[in-house]
């Protein structure tokens, strides 16, 4: 279960797309405000399965013009392990 916290980390690629701006005809210009989401991963040192769902803010980066950076949208997947342990945890 502390492995957890680690995966909500992974949303904090999403704020590389906020740092790396993209030309302004390039959609999806809403979608990168899901890196804000990677700080949801920061509450998973204190609620694990919660900061989990933080996962999420890495498919921020999903239509980046840079490749090697939307790659790293992939990871941002893992999130719906975090929604699942979140419902079981609470449930």
């Amino acid at each position: 279960m502390s492995y957890l916290g680690l995966v909500g980390l992974f949303g904090l690629i999403g704020l590389t797309g906020l740092l790396n701006k993209v030309h302004p005809s390039q959609s999806g210009g809403p979608i990168r405000l899901l890196g804000l989401l990677g700080f949801l991963g920061l509450v998973g040192f204190w609620i694990p399965p919660l900061g989990a769902c933080g996962a999420f803010g890495a498919l921020g980066v999903w239509n980046h013009q840079n490749t090697s950076i939307a790659r790293l949208s992939y990871v941002g997947w893992l999130g719906f392990i975090g929604v699942v342990q979140t419902i079981s945890f609470y449930l």
